[in-house]
């Protein structure tokens, strides 16, 4: 949500209520008492749960800290990189483990990230121009994103916006890959690595579900074998082989 400007309420004292107000107010949010008519969103870092029915029956949707039960929304632990923030959440299962895994993932992080992000936006329009067909556009700025490639996220970057003029559309190709258990967490990191690139599937024989679900949601699944030219971008050759 869009929080600039905008009005939260938030109730308590303490650690808790201190830690959320930081976090609205880096939103761009206006703190504000339960009085106010004006806020559609609440915070009730004390628990109380009077507090949190009377918000609600107001009609307005609460975050209850640490009463995954009493919550309409939940706060994620965030990675900010603006202007990319990447939110991780467990659907107020444990905090400890959002902040862990924050924690873990901030360094691989780069500090430049949001300056690639901006290139990206002020070549839009250039990229638009360059590559009318979105699905040709995307493949062309997915080779460039990709693990070792110009623009990959996870590397320091001097001159982004440079880089960016050198996308070219991808080529057809057909990857192959036998899957022989159903438990996606086997899949070799090649094999995940494909799904989560691939623009279409062909799938021989009962790929279980759980691996399909590896894949991009927007992904063509089509049930035959694949045909002898690719079809434009990365296409994989699912067959299911149990053992």
């Amino acid at each position: 949500m869009r929080l600039e400007g905008k009005p939260v309420i938030l109730i308590g004292d303490g650690p808790a209520a201190d830690a959320k107000a930081r976090l609205l107010e880096r939103a761009g949010a206006r703190i504000v008492g339960e009085d106010s008519a004006e806020a559609t969103l609440a915070v009730v870092a004390d628990g109380d749960e009077a507090a949190a029915a009377r918000l609600r029956a107001r009609g307005l949707l609460v975050n209850v800290v640490d009463r995954p039960d009493l919550c309409d929304f939940t706060l994620p632990a965030i990675i900010d990189r603006d202007p990319v923030l990447v939110a991780i959440g467990t659907g107020g299962a444990s905090a400890g483990l959002a902040a862990a895994l924050r924690q873990r993932l901030e360094p691989l992080l780069p500090a430049g990230l949001g300056k690639l992000a901006e290139a990206l936006l002020g070549a839009r329009e250039s990229l638009r121009v360059r590559f009318p067909d979105i699905d040709v556009r995307r493949r062309a700025i997915g080779g460039l994103l990709a693990a070792g490639g110009p623009l990959d996220p996870l590397a320091d970057h001097d001159d982004p916006a440079a880089a960016i003029t050198t996308a070219e559309a991808a080529p057809g190709r057909i990857e192959r890959i036998e899957i022989a258990d159903a438990d996606a967490d086997l899949l070799t990191l090649r094999a995940a690595r494909l799904l989560g690139l691939a623009d279409r599937l062909y799938i021989e024989g009962s790929v279980p579900t759980a691996i399909l679900d590896r894949a991009r949601a927007d992904a063509v699944r089509i049930a035959q074998a694949p045909p002898r030219v690719p079809a434009p971008g990365l296409s994989l050759h699912l067959i299911w082989t149990p053992q």
